[in-house]
């Protein structure tokens, strides 16, 4: 049996769940979303827990059936709490501001960059160097942090460039660093 697939998803308080065929649905303080369900995989609602149920014990099924099951507990915690990445810009000059829903990145280019998020997903910018992606969706916040990333990655000699709080940059010694 897998093991992350047997494991149960605790509905928190708050959050409403229902299964109609193969599509689950969840709702909650922050949102609602949906998720498709393979439709060799099943779900079991039983009070506040929910179980993903397989047909045998296939490679196959096995994969799908830790798939299914993280995909259901990413969604209940994203309508419950949401998700956030936090991105720094760091070098000199370069910043972001808010504009409207969406934000405009000065990174070096001869032009502003500007993002403008897909529905469901929110930009915040505390500070010049800050950016914060949140909400609901595990996979959009991601993608879309992915991409303001993608503007302008950081490099390995100055460091300069956007990048997630948490990540180290792996730095090189400049070519005078042989002499």
């Amino acid at each position: 049996m897998s093991r992350i697939g047997k494991l149960p998803v605790e509905v928190p308080p708050g959050v409403k769940v229902s299964i109609e065929g193969q599509v689950f649905r969840a709702e909650g303080p922050k949102g609602h979303l949906t998720l498709e369900i393979h439709p060799e995989i099943g779900i079991r609602i039983e009070g506040n827990t929910i179980r993903v149920l397989r047909p045998s014990d296939d490679p196959r099924h096995k994969a799908l059936h830790g798939l299914t099951r993280s995909l259901v507990n990413n969604t209940v915690l994203g309508v419950s709490r949401g998700y956030s990445k936090t991105l720094e810009i760091v070098g000199v000059g370069y910043r972001a501001e808010k504009i409207g829903n969406g934000l405009k990145i000065l990174v070096g280019y001869s032009h502003p960059v500007e993002i403008v998020p897909p529905e469901g997903v929110t930009l915040e910018c505390p500070n010049p160097t800050t950016i914060v992606v949140s909400g609901p969706d595990k996979q959009k916040v991601g993608q879309v942090a992915a991409e303001i990333r993608s503007h302008r990655p950081p490099e390995p000699y100055k460091g300069k460039g956007i990048r997630y709080k948490d990540e180290a940059v792996r730095r090189k010694a400049g070519k005078t660093a042989g002499k």
